[in-house]
């Protein structure tokens, strides 16, 4: 208790910047479930890669010894990398996983499925990347192909400075980081859903596919859109995640997905406020919790919330019940 109590500040901000991370994941479950009602699994693996895009792309570029405006320009170059190659990737599973299923009308159990599919063979590509050093003879590539199952540490240095105190906690930039650009993603693509044309046609799809598609909006478009801007928020959690954490590895987005389905599920699933609302709680309830009880119990808590949500308020914070058309 003497740790809560004194630490609050500093478990607070810690909790809101892993909480950050959580809810811009979070977001691509959600603008997937809004538009398709269903739950894209493989949504874990798409941050993933985005985060080894990154360290390879600022390994590539030799950015372990930089600094100053040069170090800024490195993270700009981490966050570009990570959006693209995870906006990409959700691309990819889209085509493969959903659309050949959506073409069928295949039952939505069956296209649960097949992400799950897609989500074992993303994660389990990038665990066995190293059999092309054997099979092809590219033992130059050992720096990025090698030890496939171990942690790939992220090479850009940034050292842990005091910007401004908050009571008895440093904020240090770090935290900036971390906080400001989920902040400003997510106003960012807030403002994109509601003002601009195309999000406006997944604000139509989402709420009716058929009125929207009478009405002239493309929904085989609006659905890659919704894809490929999941992907990109995922991508920048995951350059946010390695900032905080350092490392990343083939399986490090399953538990991670999993807690910001929670987040999604906890906010109000098919609801953007509520996927960044739920998120930043998620973050905030297993800091206190692992300050509280213990660190080796954090993911009890988180997945006890889901749970909980789903029996006694299975709309969440900020969901709506769906009115069934007759």
């Amino acid at each position: 208790m003497d740790l809560l109590i004194h630490h609050f500040p500093e478990l607070t901000i810690t909790g809101l910047a892993i909480g950050a991370v959580y809810a811009l994941v979070a977001l691509g479950y959600t603008l997937v479930y809004g538009v398709l009602r269903l739950i894209n699994f493989a949504h874990s693996e798409v941050f993933m890669w985005g985060s080894f895009a990154a360290v390879w792309v600022l390994m590539a570029l030799g950015a372990g010894k930089a600094s100053g405006l040069g170090l800024v320009g490195f993270l700009i170059v981490g966050f570009i990398s990570a959006m693209v190659v995870s906006g990409l990737v959700a691309l990819i599973v889209e085509f493969v996983a959903y659309r050949p299923l959506r073409k069928r009308n295949s039952p939505p159990l069956i296209a649960l499925i097949s992400a799950i599919g897609a989500s074992f063979t993303f994660s389990e590509l990038m665990g066995l990347r190293d059999k092309p050093l054997k099979w092809f003879g590219l033992e130059g590539l050992q720096p990025y192909l090698g030890r496939a199952r171990e942690n790939l540490p992220l090479t850009l240095h940034v050292d842990t400075k005091r910007v401004f105190p908050v009571f008895n906690y440093q904020v240090t930039n770090i935290d900036l980081i971390v906080l400001g650009s989920a902040i400003v993603m997510m106003v960012i693509l807030d403002q994109f859903v509601r003002r601009s044309r195309l999000g406006r046609g997944i604000r139509a799809v989402a709420q009716d596919a058929e009125a929207a598609a009478l009405m002239g909006v493309n929904r085989d478009r609006v659905i890659r859109l919704t894809f490929l801007i999941g992907g990109v928020m995922a991508g920048a959690a995951a350059m946010m995640y390695l900032l905080k954490i350092g490392v990343t590895r083939y399986n490090a987005g399953f538990i991670l997905g999993i807690k910001a389905f929670t987040a999604a599920v906890l906010g109000g699933i098919g609801s953007l406020p509520g996927a960044m609302l739920g998120g930043l709680a998620i973050g905030l309830i297993e800091t206190f919790w692992s300050a509280y009880f213990s660190v080796e119990y954090k993911d009890v808590a988180a997945f006890s919330i889901l749970i909980v949500v789903l029996i006694f308020m299975p709309t969440g914070l900020l969901g709506r019940p769906e009115v069934e058309k007759v």
